[in-house]
């Protein structure tokens, strides 16, 4: 009875000892037989790594994180060529799922986890069409330079113009729409960071007390400031 007693408080120490993650990362790259993945954020403006495995055989690994509130990771897949790929995602504390394949590791990517995360999604299912567009328009430019096509030119110009300033008023209408979420703050410091501060102050003043309070609601309110002080 005293052993089996003794084996029952050994594996509750055992357990409670065990380390706690704020945030989990399960990945399955399927093809993915050898190389090194990296789980990576910006941490004072630097893009640091903070995990990583090596991969033998198994494609199924996880990585492992501190977290304060919730923030954007980079999964990276060196593959032991001169070409890293990498998935970026929204991540709160707990478990995100990524699955995706060797041969497509960004595109592929099934990505399940916080909140976040699916405001994200929403927004680039958006975005990413205008900036498709953008691509095209690129390739139509030098098209018509080649034939000298100043009215070509022009017409595209406008339309670009005219992109330009929907991705603005999407993204605005976006974060404004979306104030609960930390993805607001996020995308007003990385997308639109250098609009007209009126703006970047409407999106900050919306934000819900714990949506200012996160990383990048601090970080928002810290670049406005910065803004004003540099224009008086």
């Amino acid at each position: 009875m005293k052993k089996i007693a003794f084996i029952a408080l050994a594996l509750l120490i055992f357990s409670c000892a065990k380390e706690k993650h704020d945030l989990t990362v399960k990945s399955h790259v399927q093809g993915l037989k050898k190389g090194t993945v990296y789980l990576k954020k910006i941490i004072d403006t630097a893009l640091t790594t903070v995990d990583s495995v090596v991969v033998n055989g198994n494609p199924n690994f996880e990585l492992y994180s501190s977290l304060e509130s919730p923030e954007v990771f980079f999964l990276y897949l060196d593959k032991n060529s001169n070409k890293e790929d990498r998935i970026s995602f929204f991540a709160d504390k707990g478990i995100t799922e990524i699955n995706t394949t060797l041969k497509n590791f960004v595109f592929d990517a099934k990505i399940n986890g916080s909140e976040q995360q699916k405001v994200m999604e929403d927004y680039q299912k958006v975005i990413s069409k205008l900036k498709n567009r953008d691509l095209e328009l690129i390739k139509e430019t030098f098209d018509a330079q080649k034939d000298g096509d100043s009215v070509k030119l022009k017409d595209i110009q406008n339309e670009y113009d005219g992109s330009l300033k929907r991705k603005y008023l999407f993204t605005v209408n976006f974060a404004l729409n979306n104030k609960n979420s930390e993805v607001a703050p996020y995308l007003a410091l990385t997308e639109i960071y250098n609009a007209n501060v009126d703006l970047l102050d409407t999106i900050n003043n919306s934000l819900t007390p714990k949506v200012k309070a996160s990383k990048y609601g601090k970080e928002l309110e810290a670049f406005i400031k910065k803004i004003k002080e540099e224009e008086q």
